[in-house]
């Protein structure tokens, strides 16, 4: 199942900053990439996914991070969290990923 992606206001501010600087278009197209295989694959080998546990999601849950660049100097990470899943009723009708953040590796 395809995942739904939200992005938190700082998220969109952050990928807004990436969008709007040409020095880092291929920054933005890693990030982009990274993105894609979020949305169908979350644990896909690539974004290395694991738990950031120095940090708590906006309502306490767990956060996660994927990689958009690795053996870089300040490479870019996407912080995210699971959730919240989009109901009809008691029915699921779209699992959803919340990005946080996306951002050079704290």
């Amino acid at each position: 199942m395809n995942r739904e992606l939200r992005f938190t206001a700082e998220a969109e501010a952050n990928l807004k900053l990436l969008r709007n600087t040409p020095s880092k278009a291929g920054t933005l197209k890693q990030v982009e990439k990274t993105l894609g295989l979020l949305e169908t694959n979350p644990r896909h080998q690539s974004l290395n996914t694991h738990k950031y546990s120095s940090i708590k999601g906006p309502n306490g849950e767990e956060v996660f991070e994927a990689y958009a660049q690795n053996k870089t100097p300040g490479a870019y990470r996407v912080f995210f969290v699971y959730g919240p899943d989009r109901f009809d009723g008691k029915k699921r009708v779209a699992a959803v990923i919340t990005i946080i953040a996306i951002t050079p590796h704290p």
